[in-house]
């Protein structure tokens, strides 16, 4: 019996760290309506710190682990400080945040019906409704 015991615990261990790098490599990336024309890094920097009002940024809950992931990635800055810009941005009237989406297939779907639109997701999620700017990388963009 100990013995059936220890496969199976080898068993899900393995099953676990599969999983775990399967999640920690699915890349997030920007998309756009087909449409839509390109956007830069620069520019989605912009958006999504309200600082340019050019284009419709669609955000994840800000509970979700791709939200973090994608402000750290994408501005260099941690939830904390996200937070500390919009408020200073709500508190003097200047605009507001991102519509927030439940998850990737609600920001996939607003993105693919507006070519002004500009959201993340998981690379997995991709599909011909949208289309990929770019991927993000681990370094800020900017």
């Amino acid at each position: 019996m100990p013995r059936v015991k220890a496969a199976a615990f080898t068993a899900l261990t393995l099953a676990a760290i599969g999983a775990a790098g399967t999640h920690a490599e699915d890349v997030v990336v920007v998309i756009v309506s087909p449409e839509s024309p390109p956007i830069s890094k620069e520019q989605l920097v912009e958006l999504y710190l309200g600082r340019s009002y050019d284009r419709t940024p669609i955000d994840q809950l800000a509970s979700s682990a791709i939200y973090g992931q994608f402000y750290k990635t994408a501005t260099g800055r941690d939830l904390g400080q996200v937070k500390a810009i919009w408020s200073r941005i709500l508190f003097t009237g200047r605009g507001l945040p991102p519509k927030q989406m439940p998850n990737s297939a609600a920001v996939k779907k607003a993105v693919a019906a507006d070519p002004k639109a500009v959201g993340y997701i998981e690379k997995s999620a991709v599909d011909a409704t949208v289309k990929v700017a770019f991927p993000l990388t681990a370094a800020p963009l900017l």
